[in-house]
C-alpha cells in the first residue's frame, strides 16, 4: 500500500496513522486531518468547520492559548491549520526528534479544545473581518459564485467561510456539538513525515487518539451539476474576474485524463490559454486551468481576470480554445502537458506536508494511498484521443460560470449564452 517508504496503520477505533520515512530530512512534519469541512454542513451550519479550526487554538482543558503557542515554539516548531471543503487539517513542523510530542500537542488541540466564550467573541470579529476581505476580493467572489452555479443548494455549492449571519450567530455550544459529532476516529488521519521511527509514531498516536470515539464516516451524496451563470458586482473592482468550468468524473474515475487536459490547455506561459490571452492578445495578466477531482465530484476549472471592455473577447477566445482541443491534439503540446503534470506531481511529493495531505485524502476517498508509480503511470497512459474526448464531453455539458467585479447586465447575458452553449 503506497510507496516503500510509507507505513500505514489503523488503530482499533478506526484512526489511521501514516508515516512517511524521509531519512534525509532533519525536520519533521506532523499533521492531523479530520474529514470535516463545508461539504458536511447544512445551510444553517455553513462556516462552522472554519470557526472550529480558528477556535481550536484558543484553549484546551489543560492549556490556554498562550501556553499552546509557547509549548510549540519552545521546541522551535511552527503551528498552522486550514479548512477546506472536504477536510480540516492541523499542522506542526519541527525537529524530527520531537515528532511524538507534536502528535500529543495536536491531539490536545483536536480533542480537548474548550472554545472559551470570551475567546469566541474576540475571534468572531477576526472572522467577520476575514469574511469582509473575502467578499471584497473579486476572484474569491467569482469562485464562490462558480461553486453555487455548479451545485446550487447542495453543500458542495457553499463556501468554506460560511455566511456573515452564521458567523454572528454561532455559539460555544454549537461548536462543542459539531466537533463532537464530526471529530471522530474513522474521520481522522494522523500523519508524520521525516526521519522518524514508525513504531514510536504509532505508539504516540495510540496513546493520544486510541480512545477517540469511533463514530461514522462523514460522507456526502454526489451533487448534481446544474451549470449556468452567477454574477455579482464588486464596487471597488476595476476588472472582471471569471471562473468557468465543467463537470468531470470524481475519484476514482478518469482523473489523470483531466489533469493532463488541464495542463495541455492552461499550464505554463507556452500553453494555449496563456499564449493566446496574454502573449498574443494582451487580454489578461494571469489565467490558469486545473482539474479539481474529489471523491464526490470533479471540476475542470478555468480562471482569468480581465478589463470589462475585454471580457467578451476573452471569453470567446477561451471558448474557441476549448472547441479546438476537442477537435485536435498538438503532439508537442501533449508532451509538454504530460511532463509538466509529472514535474508538478514530483515537486508536490518533495513537500512533506503536501505528501501527508495527499495520503490522508486518498485514505478518506479511496481507503488506500496511491503510490507515486501509480500516479505517474496514470499520467503517462493518457492518450491524445482520450484528451480530445474529454474536451468534447465537457463541451457537451452545461458550463458553470462565476463572474465578479466591474460587470454589467450585457456582459452577464453574454456569459449566460456561453453557459448555455449558444
Amino acid at each position: 500500500m503506497g510507496d516503500a517508504d510509507t507505513v500505514i496503520c489503523a488503530l482499533a477505533n478506526g484512526v489511521r496513522v501514516v508515516v512517511l520515512r524521509l531519512p534525509h530530512f532533519a525536520t519533521c512534519a506532523v499533521s492531523v486531518f479530520v474529514r470535516s469541512g463545508s461539504h458536511h454542513e447544512s445551510a444553517r451550519q455553513n462556516g462552522i468547520s472554519h470557526v472550529i479550526e480558528h477556535m481550536a487554538f484558543k484553549g484546551t482543558r489543560t492549556r490556554d492559548c498562550q501556553r499552546i503557542n509557547l509549548d510549540a515554539e519552545r521546541l522551535g516548531a511552527a503551528v498552522n491549520a486550514h479548512t477546506d471543503k472536504d477536510h480540516t487539517a492541523y499542522h506542526m513542523r519541527g525537529l524530527a526528534r520531537d515528532a511524538g510530542a507534536f502528535v500529543r500537542m495536536l491531539g490536545d488541540i483536536v480533542r480537548e479544545s474548550t472554545f472559551p466564550e470570551a475567546e469566541l467573541e474576540r475571534e468572531r470579529q477576526v472572522l467577520l473581518q476575514e469574511y469582509t476581505e473575502d467578499e471584497d476580493d473579486a476572484m474569491s467572489a467569482a469562485f464562490k459564485l462558480f461553486d453555487a452555479a455548479c451545485y446550487g443548494a447542495h453543500p458542495a455549492g457553499r463556501p468554506v467561510i460560511g455566511s456573515r449571519a452564521n458567523l454572528r450567530r454561532f455559539t460555544r455550544d454549537d461548536l462543542v456539538r459539531w466537533s463532537r459529532r464530526q471529530y471522530t476516529a474513522v474521520n481522522t488521519v494522523v500523519g508524520v513525515a521525516g526521519d522518524v521511527d514508525p513504531d514510536q509514531v504509532v505508539a504516540a498516536a495510540q496513546a493520544t487518539f486510541g480512545d477517540m470515539p469511533r463514530g461514522s464516516e462523514n460522507t456526502i451524496a454526489r451533487p448534481e451539476h446544474f451549470g449556468g451563470i452567477r454574477a455579482r458586482r464588486v464596487p471597488a473592482s476595476t476588472q472582471v474576474s471569471i471562473v468557468l468550468g465543467f463537470p468531470v468524473s470524481p475519484l476514482p474515475g478518469e482523473h489523470a485524463i483531466f489533469v493532463v487536459a488541464a495542463a495541455l490547455l492552461g499550464e505554463g506561459m507556452s500553453s494555449p490559454l496563456l499564449d493566446t490571452l496574454r502573449e498574443r492578445r494582451g487580454l489578461v495578466y494571469h489565467a490558469d486551468c486545473w482539474a479539481d477531482v474529489r471523491d464526490a465530484y470533479g471540476q475542470f476549472v478555468i480562471e482569468a481576470s480581465t478589463a470589462p471592455e475585454h471580457l467578451r473577447e476573452c471569453v470567446s477566445e477561451i471558448n474557441r480554445l476549448l472547441r479546438q482541443h476537442a477537435e485536435a491534439t498538438d503532439r508537442v503540446g501533449l508532451e509538454r502537458a504530460r511532463n509538466q503534470a509529472v514535474v508538478r506531481l514530483l515537486s508536490d511529493r518533495d513537500d512533506p506536508e503536501q505528501r501527508l495531505e495527499f495520503a490522508a485524502l486518498d485514505l478518506f476517498a479511496l481507503g488506500r494511498v496511491r503510490s507515486r508509480q501509480e500516479r505517474l503511470a496514470g499520467i503517462g497512459a493518457v492518450t491524445a484521443a482520450q484528451v480530445r474526448e474529454a474536451f468534447a464531453r465537457m463541451l457537451g455539458a452545461k458550463a458553470a460560470v462565476g463572474a465578479a467585479g466591474k460587470i454589467g447586465k450585457a456582459e452577464v447575458a453574454h456569459l449566460g449564452r456561453l453557459a448555455r452553449g449558444s
